[in-house]
């Protein structure tokens, strides 16, 4: 059987908290999150990602500088995640077994 999320919470400073069924606790900063979608576009991007010359840098907009929030979190029946990010972002369906493997150990 699979580790199953037992309760979720938004902590202070923006992390995601989960409670796993294993008894464990994981956190999760937004921006890992996002850079870690598992949606097409996003693997694509990331495949692709080579370093420009610096006569081709992009200027960043205020919104693509912002801080990466989450805004939401809906359930996809018994097994995954999508999750609504800050940039509008909400595509990516997180299963289970890989929101495990992203999170980093609690410590209280």
């Amino acid at each position: 059987m699979t580790t199953q999320p037992t309760a979720l919470a938004l902590l202070p400073d923006g992390r995601l908290r989960i409670d796993w069924s294993d008894d464990t606790v994981r956190v999760y900063k937004p921006r890992d999150l996002r850079e870690a979608s598992p949606d097409a576009l996003t693997r694509e991007k990331n495949s692709h990602q080579t370093e420009k010359p610096a006569s081709e840098l992009t200027i960043l907009s205020p919104a693509e500088m912002a801080p990466i929030t989450i805004k939401g979190m809906n359930p996809v029946g018994h097994y995954a995640y999508q999750i609504v990010f800050s940039d509008g972002h909400d595509s990516g369906i997180y299963r289970y077994e890989y929101l495990y493997e992203l999170g980093e150990p609690h410590r209280v």
